[in-house]
């Protein structure tokens, strides 16, 4: 238990670093739907995510 969540403070900060705020509010959004079982709080994070993450490439 404590290695995942270590390994969760670990992505949680690396993403933060990468993307910012918006990351952890994505990944915040996709954490707290996947856990509750609520698909439209995951879908959001997940599209957040998925934007941030295309954003440079799309822009090129």
């Amino acid at each position: 238990m404590l290695a995942l969540t270590l390994a969760s403070a670990v992505l949680e900060q690396a993403v933060q670093w990468k993307y910012g705020t918006a990351g952890t509010v994505g990944l915040l959004l996709l954490t707290v739907g996947i856990r509750s079982g609520r698909p439209v709080l995951s879908s959001t994070g997940a599209v957040i995510l998925a934007l941030l993450v295309t954003g440079p490439a799309v822009s090129s």
